[in-house]
């Protein structure tokens, strides 16, 4: 007889692989246009070929790589169209979702959603060590009037965003100043939550999104100039 729980499978070596060449990518350890060699890839996570290119088709379902003829491909490079074609939908999608749920999230997770915002204003905080946390919080916000759908399609866009985020403050040392702004942001935003007003919401989503957009603009441009520099230097050496 079948026993009534069946015993957990491991994650599938894709999975595995699918994860550690998208985390390399979000984190810019593989560079926004760097060719590599899916076997080379095999070789240094000890699996054979097969997971690797179904990893990597995966990815370029994402956005994040793109195949070439034969057996390489290069990581998508950066497109600050792409970032603001992401914004655009996000604009569209969460506010709506955001006005929704103000309306049923409970006041224990309102609460519980303010420790994790004065965690934010850590000086010793930078976006790498704060990503995952705020993705965290932002899913929270809207779950509660979020459908599957929505959550696939945020869920998207969020993963589009984050290389860009990412690689767009990496290097940057945070402070005392930037994350307590950071902080203040997220506070706002519970505030508009805790007044259960739609329209109030609504609007503050939308000024968070588009400042969240043009903090990620102005960062990406200036990471984007240091590394045609760099370049320019290799070339003129």
């Amino acid at each position: 007889m079948r026993p009534p729980i069946q015993r957990i499978e491991s994650r599938s070596v894709t999975e595995l692989v699918t994860a550690e060449l998208r985390r390399s990518i979000v984190a810019g350890d593989l560079a926004p246009g760097e060719p590599f060699s899916l076997r080379r890839v095999a070789e240094m996570l000890d699996v054979s070929f097969i997971p690797v290119r179904e990893a990597v088709r995966n990815l370029e379902s994402e956005g994040l790589i793109i195949t070439r003829p034969g057996r390489s491909a290069i990581v998508a490079p950066l497109d600050l169209e792409d970032l603001r074609a992401i914004y655009r939908a996000r604009r569209t999608l969460e506010p709506e979702i955001a006005a929704r749920s103000c309306r049923v999230i409970s006041v224990a997770e309102l609460d519980r959603l303010a420790a994790q915002a004065e965690d934010f204003g850590d000086a010793r905080h930078t976006i790498q060590t704060v990503y995952d946390s705020h993705h965290e919080f932002h899913v929270a916000l809207l779950a509660p009037a979020a459908s599957p759908w929505d959550m696939r399609l945020m869920n998207l866009l969020w993963r589009a965003a984050e290389r860009y985020i990412r690689i767009g403050f990496r290097g940057a040392e945070g402070g005392a100043g930037d994350n307590h702004q950071h902080q203040r942001a997220h506070e706002n935003l519970l505030d508009a939550f805790r007044g259960r007003d739609p329209v109030e919401v609504r609007e503050a989503v939308l000024v968070h999104l588009t400042h969240n957009e043009e903090s990620a603009l102005a960062a990406l441009r200036k990471a984007t100039a240091v590394v045609e520099g760099q370049v320019e230097q290799k070339g003129s050496a």
